[in-house]
């Protein structure tokens, strides 16, 4: 198995890790990002601009035939992933391979009931990148993408060929021998920073200070670890800890994701997160009081987006 054609459907934050790397290093027209509408006019015309550096990437449609890629990277939203998977359609071939580098822990679960389980890697992302209007400055080499199969003891085909093409085009990379460990604990992670940054209105750099901002991430954090030790995943306090020296070193000012939505007066992935630890609360017997607060009050942020747009009109 080998990888020479790549396709990019989600060109912000999480895209934008991985495309200027795949364009320099890939031959002319095997890179490419899939976009169309309004979105494919405003790449074509404007770019992004990544650490100083406008990009125009090559362009391609979804109405597109005849020309799958051997890998596909999906960046896009959770609000987005439905049009993406119809999207892509046209993209997957026999030998297709489908990384979902979102946020959550059920993307790969969507994707592969559209596929097939043999399209599809795991996949997560540890990296702090903030995009405003198509412009990003980042650490290119400050984080990794995480792949791999469900157990990574042995590596396998599929998995070594796109361990070589990240290879090739300098992308730093992990292979958890237990994926399934490392999107739990990337997405109890979200829930806990995540969420309480958006709810509270504060960067990152607020957990280095403020215990009662760690109080509610902590115990955000700690439902999510009931519930996945519920369904045969060990995480807990221990990995707690490890990620309190994870989040000392996040650049202060940064922002998470959802906070940022919310600055916009976007919508944000609430549901991915909070929401979907509410429901598996619910299925488990897990209660989730945090989770519910989190959410609940991210709602109303969006609300009161809603309102102050329609009386901005």
């Amino acid at each position: 198995m080998k990888i020479r054609k790549v396709t990019l459907i989600g060109l912000g934050a999480m895209g934008s890790f991985f495309a200027p790397r795949l364009m320099e290093h890939l031959y002319a027209g095997s890179f490419r990002v899939l976009a169309q509408g309004e979105r494919k006019n405003r790449l074509e015309t404007r770019g992004v601009t990544l650490n100083g550096v406008n990009y125009k990437f090559p362009i391609i449609e979804p109405s597109l035939e005849g020309d799958p890629a051997d890998l596909i990277i999906m960046a896009v939203k959770d609000m987005g992933l439905d049009q993406a998977i119809i999207d892509i359609r046209n993209q997957v071939g026999p030998y297709t391979q489908i990384l979902c580098v979102m946020n959550g822990i059920e993307s790969e679960e969507k994707v592969a009931a559209a596929y097939g389980w043999e399209h599809v890697l795991y996949s997560y992302m540890r990296i702090s990148i903030v995009m405003d209007k198509g412009v990003a400055d980042f650490n290119p080499d400050g984080g990794s993408v995480h792949f791999g199969e469900k157990d990574n003891t042995t590596l396998s085909p599929r998995v070594l060929a796109v361990k070589e093409v990240f290879e090739l085009c300098g992308i730093p990379y992990e292979i958890d021998e237990d994926m399934l460990h490392g999107l739990w604990f990337k997405f109890m992670c979200n829930v806990g920073e995540n969420m309480t940054c958006a709810l509270l209105g504060i960067p990152f750099g607020v957990f280095r200070t403020d215990e009662h901002a760690n109080w509610i991430r902590r115990s955000a954090m700690r439902e999510v670890a009931v519930i996945a030790q519920k369904k045969g995943i060990d995480i807990g306090e221990r990995e707690i800890e490890m990620q309190e020296k994870t989040i000392v070193r996040l650049p202060f000012e940064n922002k998470p994701s959802t906070l940022q939505d919310l600055e916009r007066g976007r919508k944000t992935e609430v549901d991915m997160f909070s929401g979907t630890v509410i429901r598996l609360g619910e299925e488990l017997g897990v209660e989730t009081p945090v989770n519910r607060v989190l959410y609940h009050g991210i709602k109303v942020h969006e609300s009161e987006n809603e309102r102050q747009s329609v009386v901005g009109h």
